[in-house]
């Protein structure tokens, strides 16, 4: 059996987010045995990228003080971390620029916790790895006692959902996600290659921060949708598997469910779930609103040239290298695109959309 701790939060007051964060933690007593005073603790949060907590696309930084105020408590050296998406490279100047947009400044600032600033990349061996057997990652995870995935409820255009596991995605630095997701352009091998960061990061707990979350075309041109609610487990596949159920996404259309079930990592079964303090009945979520990438297996990604800003991230952050400015606007090469999404996922302008791909053979 999975324990999932829920509790209500409908808006992000902090007094009323503390009192929820911390009951909800306190629904898991394991966590109290394992974690010991004096442990160093790293809080990787969701820094997709460059934006207000407000827009609902990175964890709002009233649960991540209220989870730092929770291990403080219990004695604990708190770091917040991530290496947010590719373009914006993982260096010092992009995590002061990030850390402060985001709000993490402020809640170092509020609780005199650590913002990693070290930007070195370890190689490592994933002896239990399936796609990835060696990794590079950000060096501060192997520097830490404990790591905690403090997620957000959000769905995602290439892989339907994302929470306690693909937020560790962000242990991979910068520009190596880019190598990561061209050699792994797929969906399931995708999947597998995020299981098997999640299985050398072994998070102790995992969080999700649902008091709003994001629909449609996640994780960031999607529509904030509120949820009022924040879900923590020991086992990240379970809270996932959880949250899935929740918000009304077949679990088994998510690739890293699926990928972890096939791997024996957990059941799968919603039934051996067992939930503190709210009960999956007493939840009424209206269905979330799926990426439109979910209806049509040939979807593309497409360019809306009256809100490009000719940034050129999309092309910076390509992996198949299948953009390029002409102009000053960008251009899609469909023969090479993998249709991994990440041009959509990390445009700041929204400007690039998702439409259906339609391939006429005028031979017939």
């Amino acid at each position: 059996m999975y324990n999932v701790s829920i509790t209500r939060c409908m808006n992000y007051n902090y007094k009323n987010v503390e009192k929820s964060v911390f009951l909800c933690l306190d629904k898991l007593p394991k966590i109290n045995e394992i974690i010991k005073p004096g442990s160093k603790v790293l809080l990787k949060v969701n820094l997709l990228s460059k934006k207000t907590p407000e827009e609902a696309i990175t964890t709002h930084p009233a649960i991540v003080q209220a989870v730092v105020k929770y291990f403080q408590f219990l004695e604990c050296q708190v770091i917040i971390a991530d290496s947010p998406g590719a373009p914006l490279g993982y260096n010092i100047n992009t995590l002061k620029s990030v850390y402060s947009t985001t709000g993490m400044t402020a809640v170092a600032e509020n609780t005199g916790c650590k913002l990693n600033f070290d930007t070195s990349i370890a190689s490592v061996d994933n002896t239990n790895g399936v796609s990835l057997k060696k990794m590079s990652v950000i060096k501060i995870i192997n520097d830490v006692d404990f790591v905690i995935s403090v997620a957000k409820l959000k769905t995602h255009t290439m892989m339907m959902y994302t929470g306690a596991v693909k937020n560790l995605f962000g242990v991979i630095p910068g520009i190596v996600k880019m190598k990561y997701h061209f050699t792994l352009n797929n969906a399931t091998d995708f999947a597998n290659h995020l299981v098997d960061i999640c299985e050398y990061v072994k998070p102790v707990l995992s969080i999700i921060d649902a008091i709003d979350g994001m629909e449609g075309n996640g994780p960031s041109a999607g529509d904030i949708r509120k949820v009022g609610l924040i879900m923590a487990s020991e086992n990240p596949y379970a809270l996932d598997l959880a949250a899935t159920h929740i918000i009304g996404i077949n679990p088994f259309e998510v690739p890293t469910i699926s990928s972890a079930i096939k791997r024996n990592l957990f059941t799968g079964d919603i039934n051996d779930i067992v939930t503190t303090n709210i009960r999956f009945s007493d939840i009424n979520i209206p269905p979330f609103r799926l990426p439109d990438t979910s209806k049509n297996s040939s979807s593309i990604p497409a360019i809306n040239a009256n809100l490009c800003k000719s940034c050129g991230a999309c092309k910076n952050t390509c992996p198949a290298k299948a953009i390029d400015m002409i102009d000053h606007k960008p251009v899609i090469d469909l023969n090479k695109c993998i249709r991994c999404f990440c041009c959509h996922e990390l445009c700041p302008s929204k400007a690039v959309y998702i439409e259906k791909f339609y391939e006429w053979n005028f031979n017939k």
